[in-house]
């Protein structure tokens, strides 16, 4: 199998398990919490209550549905043409994450009252000092840091890195440089060390030349 259609499914599969989780949590929620009191649990560390939100994850910017509905079909509709160049294990699944929690809250959007592209998301989960949230929410949250400490690590949808590519062409100039200087050979030093010789031969050709004192009779 070649690595292209494996990255794409691991895609697929989280974003399945991640848009499975949120809708079954969901419509628990409406079925049990709907008009009950909240639910606290671990001390009231985790509150569980049903909410609507017309806004995006965490509940914010209430009151923009349709700019945010047609925001999540953008998020959508680039995640799958992303996929093409998919080799990635690690983007996959921060892709499938993103996938399937946009995925999650767009269904929302287009099929629950008050209207398609107006329809209010259903949170469920609270936390001390935090906005009411769902499933799709964290998984969003999930893929967007996954996203940022890929790219912080220079990690590629395409499974390349970024200082691989910098370190290869940090390497070229060296390799088309100029040659270090070898050490000398020892031919540029013959002319002196011949000038030495012949000196030195003169010298001995001179001493053979003087003639020898003549012994007087």
């Amino acid at each position: 199998m070649s690595p292209r259609p494996r990255r794409v499914g691991v895609l697929v599969a989280v974003a399945l398990a991640a848009l499975a989780a949120d809708i079954v949590s969901k419509i628990i929620v409406v079925s049990t919490l709907q008009d009950r009191e909240p639910v606290r649990l671990l001390g009231g560390l985790l509150t569980l209550r049903e909410t609507r939100n017309s806004g995006a994850a965490f509940s914010i910017g209430t009151g923009y549905t349709i700019v945010f509905t047609l925001i999540a079909c953008g998020v959508v509709v680039a995640i799958l043409r992303t996929a093409r160049n998919l080799r990635s294990a690690p983007w996959a699944v921060c892709l499938g994450l993103l996938l399937g929690g946009a995925v999650g809250n767009l269904i929302d959007r287009l099929l629950r009252a008050p209207a398609p592209l107006k329809g209010h998301v259903v949170d469920w989960i609270q936390l001390p000092h935090w906005p009411v949230f769902n499933l799709a929410d964290s998984a969003i949250v999930c893929g967007g840091v996954l996203a940022v400490l890929l790219a912080a690590r220079g990690l590629q949808v395409d499974g390349t890195r970024l200082k691989d590519e910098g370190s290869g062409a940090d390497e070229a100039p060296d390799e088309g440089g100029s040659p270090d200087p070898e050490p000398s050979s020892g031919k540029g030093d013959a002319p002196e060390g011949g000038a030495t010789e012949d000196a030195a031969a003169g010298e001995s050709e001179g001493q053979a030349e003087v003639p020898a004192p003549e012994e007087k009779s």
